[in-house]
């Protein structure tokens, strides 16, 4: 397909919202002390900025009158039951595989005590005025990854919508006739920049690694392709947006659980966490793989 097909002016007007609207709120944020420092910041991030996407995705709509065709949200899941089911499972396989590789690389950082997981419980159990009971910590750790696995997808799905109806299910398709790689290249970079804010302010990587913010955000570029990659993939092959939203929600609700396993301060441009550049070596290989086979990211074709 040539360059010229792409709708320049609505994709122009989509990404001035998603930007605009975004990084509004980050300034809110921002103004207010940060990611920590206002009681409704989970709610501000979860509807105005996860939000921002799908406002932008209807506002375009609205605004050039485009009308409400392909909106990508119907499931298909008879064809594409398969993508669901490996969106679902893949980012607890490379959230883990990712810890194991940088754990041996870096074994002094590997916690085998599970002191911050004892550490939370003795917190829960003061806060409630009660003696810390004899739990095996690693019960608790396979609670949580439990949770994180089967009921995370399903409790992110709707503020993670709220991205996914915005950059894949309106944004990936408008770029499409770029091709399919240039399609997603495209995307993961603007992806990564629509995060610059969250992680200026300390977002996934924090505020004490080397070359911060700017290292962080170009990391958390890298992350956006290679996730964007994968998870375009999904939607691509399912012509759906919910394996996209599943995906997301998934390695949303596992992301976190690196912290369990780690004592003192790693650098967190490359672990344990999935989003580092070792911690997403699983990851990384899977998304190349797709990116760089032929075909791979090519149109759902319905039947």
């Amino acid at each position: 397909m040539e360059n010229n097909l792409v709708d320049w002016k609505r994709v122009g007007i989509f990404i001035a919202f998603a930007f605009g609207l975004a990084w509004l709120v980050a300034l809110g944020l921002y103004l207010t002390g940060g990611l920590a420092g206002t009681p409704y910041t989970l709610p501000l991030l979860a509807v105005g900025y996860m939000g921002a996407p799908t406002f932008s995705h209807i506002l375009t709509r609205l605004i050039t009158r485009e009308g409400w065709q392909e909106l990508y949200l119907r499931p298909n899941f008879k064809k594409g039951w398969l993508y669901w089911l490996i969106c679902w499972v893949a980012p607890a396989i490379f959230t883990f595989a990712g810890m194991v590789v940088f754990f041996v690389l870096f074994p002094q950082y590997y916690d085998p005590t599970f002191s911050a997981v004892t550490k939370l419980m003795e917190q829960s159990a003061a806060a409630a005025g009660q003696t810390l009971p004899a739990i095996d910590p690693w019960i608790i750790v396979v609670s949580q990854t439990l949770t994180a696995l089967l009921i995370a997808p399903i409790i992110n799905a709707i503020p993670i919508l709220g991205e996914e109806f915005g950059w894949r299910a309106y944004l990936q398709p408008k770029l499409m006739p770029l091709g399919g790689r240039k399609a997603i290249l495209v995307m993961g970079i603007i992806w990564g920049l629509w995060h610059a804010p969250l992680i200026a302010m300390g977002h996934n990587y924090g505020t004490e690694y080397p070359g911060a913010p700017w290292l962080g955000i170009l990391t958390m570029t890298w992350f956006t392709f290679i996730l964007g990659t994968f998870i375009g993939w999904a939607a691509l092959r399912a012509g759906s947006v919910w394996p996209a939203v599943i995906g997301h929600g998934a390695i949303n609700g596992i992301v976190g659980i690196h912290v369990f396993f780690t004592q003192g301060t790693p650098n967190t441009l490359l672990g344990p966490s999935v989003a580092g550049l070792i911690g997403s070596w699983a990851l990384t290989v899977v998304a190349l793989i797709i990116f760089l086979k032929r075909d791979a990211l090519k149109p759902y074709e319905g039947g």
